[in-house]
């Protein structure tokens, strides 16, 4: 099967997907009473929000895997190989992409067990930081560790090449991914914020593999992207679902996926721009709070909200973003193009 064919395809089959399980889906978790819970701390508007659906990342979950394995196999018995096309025949970048796949899942069931003990049990702290954090250490480690045994323990930078890390990989690797995970998961604030932003982050992901010749990657990010876009329909403002830890903690650990399947995590800095800035607004209002005892920077953390208590319109906020999402992206794939594949 021809490359773009079956990235094209992975795209459209995981878009169609996941709009189609929203009919599903979304009657089905409404009758379960599977609903948000809206805490007082936050701005007092998304208090309409009390009620709607959660845990709608299955949607696009099940779309990303379903879609990435049926072109997989189609590609298989029509006598093709993507998985040959240029560097992917490495063996380290198939675990790190396979393995990843797997990893990101394993980070969806630690949210859902999150949205579980919510939404279902009513206990409005979920799993504790210490369980979280916890779950997500065992799951980190284990991903690193079948990266290590692969041998893949280097990591390409622009104008420098590949560098192998030592040890610092271990240290590295997880500082990356836990800061990564968490900071998608500190994104979903606002109706198809993050959905938005990460079907961006994906398309960066696709054309940087394509570059690198890493066709398998791309259609893993093709499938994911269209997933997203599919899943927005249904979350854009005012959203008839929400993603909750399930979509937004698997969406976390498909960026980290991707990043370490082209070999280099550095460009999460670039293609998740957003999630950057998510995360510091929030460590820099914590920080600042506690060194002045009790003033603020921002109005509310994570920044979204900031722009919220502004007066911003959720549409508005979703779409400057995305745009500085996407610029973030652009000046992402200049700097991996020139850096890493024509050096």
């Amino acid at each position: 099967m021809n490359t773009v064919a079956a990235i094209l395809l992975a795209v459209a089959l995981s878009f169609v997907l996941a709009f189609a399980l929203g009919f599903v889906l979304i009657p089905w978790l409404r009758k379960l009473h599977f609903g948000q819970t809206i805490l007082d701390i936050g701005p007092a508007w998304h208090k309409s929000k009390q009620g709607t659906p959660m845990m709608g990342g299955v949607m696009f979950m099940i779309s990303t895997v379903t879609a990435f394995a049926a072109v997989l196999l189609t590609d298989y018995f029509c006598g093709g190989n993507l998985f040959a096309s240029g560097a992917f025949v490495e063996r380290n970048i198939k675990i790190k992409l396979i393995g990843g796949l797997l990893m990101a899942l394993g980070f969806g069931l630690i949210g859902f067990a999150d949205d579980y003990i919510k939404h279902v049990k009513k206990r409005n702290m979920g799993l504790t930081i210490l369980q979280k954090s916890i779950a997500q250490i065992i799951l980190m480690l284990a991903y690193l560790a079948t990266i290590y045994m692969a041998g893949g323990t280097y990591m390409s930078i622009p104008f420098v090449g590949n560098v192998e890390l030592g040890f610092f990989y271990w240290i590295f690797g997880m500082a990356v991914m836990y800061a990564t995970v968490n900071a998608v998961n500190f994104t979903d604030g606002v109706d198809g914020l993050c959905a938005s932003v990460t079907s961006i982050t994906a398309l960066a992901f696709l054309i940087a593999a394509c570059l690198k010749g890493l066709f398998g990657v791309s259609l893993l990010a093709g499938a994911l992207m269209g997933g997203l876009l599919g899943y927005l329909i249904w979350n854009h403002h005012p959203a008839k679902i929400m993603m909750g830890d399930t979509g937004s903690m698997f969406l976390g650990g498909m960026v980290v996926a991707l990043a370490y399947a082209i070999d280099c995590p550095l460009m999460i800095l670039f293609f998740g721009i957003i999630y950057v800035i998510e995360m510091l607004s929030d460590v820099i209002q914590i920080g600042y709070f506690k060194m002045t005892h009790g003033k603020r920077i921002f109005k509310m953390a994570p920044i979204h909200h900031h722009f919220e208590m502004c007066g911003w319109k959720e549409n508005k906020i979703v779409a400057i973003f995305s745009l500085i999402d996407l610029l973030g992206s652009a000046v992402g794939l200049a700097l991996f193009y020139y850096g890493v594949i024509a050096r």
